[in-house]
């Protein structure tokens, strides 16, 4: 895991769609976040560890690749897996803060446009995992010398795949004018909703969906293999 230092940075963008608007300041408390997002061998042994039977998205192959991102997971399922683990979901500011630091960029790696050494994006029909996806800590090499980025696709923390790969839950109800009330500091997202947050995009999506600033939504409930997660946790005081 990553330590993110206590502080504030810039939520959202005005110059986004209106769900991102309007750019405010959040403070956040220090916590912990995943350096990378939870694979498929890691919530194998969870399902396997409290004999719950794998989501409906997996087939042999996902059983048989362990280093890519764990897809088709309901948001109570990656909240579950989290809380096993001894950690819990991200807010929806602790994500965006980890993905973009606090000098406002666009993307995890700064301004630059995407490009398909830099993110696992558009990348059209699903395949498999072991072709669709990209290893969790993969992704990065010779990055910096194609296109000059000091740590590749990595968000200014270190963090892989904050843009791409896999779109990720956090533990926030998604309310599309949420940023015209929310709290300035710790923001827990509103109490009640429908549906839940996903941040950062995936391999389907196309470069505008990589935005550190770009809100999505889905239902608990929904499985599908563009989702998956990694956890957070607090800093012992």
């Amino acid at each position: 895991m990553v330590l993110i230092p206590a502080g504030p940075f810039t939520m959202g963008s005005n110059d986004g769609l209106p769900n991102e608007r309007p750019e405010h300041t959040v403070m956040l408390d220090s916590y912990y976040i995943d350096q990378y997002e939870v694979t498929l061998g890691l919530y194998r042994k969870f399902l396997e560890l409290g004999k719950k039977d794998s989501p409906a998205t997996w087939d042999s192959e996902a059983a048989a690749v362990g280093d890519r991102s764990a897809v088709g997971i309901r948001r109570e399922s990656a909240a579950a897996y989290c809380q096993w683990a001894g950690k819990r979901l991200l807010t929806e500011a602790e994500w965006e803060k980890a993905a973009r630091e606090t000098d406002g960029r666009r993307y995890p790696w700064g301004d630059m446009q995407p490009f398909v050494d830099i993110a696992n994006y558009n990348r059209g029909m699903w395949l498999s995992e072991a072709v669709t996806l990209v290893a969790v800590t993969g992704g990065l090499d010779g990055m910096s010398v194609r296109h000059g980025l000091k740590e590749g696709g990595r968000s200014p923390f270190g963090l892989s795949h904050m843009a791409g790969n896999v779109a990720e839950w956090v533990t926030d109800w998604y309310e599309r004018d949420y940023y015209h009330k929310s709290l300035r500091k710790n923001p827990p997202g509103p109490t009640t909703g429908e549906k839940h947050v996903l941040r950062g995009g995936s391999w389907a999506d196309l470069p505008s969906s990589l935005r550190v600033t770009a809100r999505f939504s889905a239902e608990p409930d929904f499985e599908d293999r563009t989702i998956g997660f990694r956890c957070a946790m607090d800093v012992t005081k």
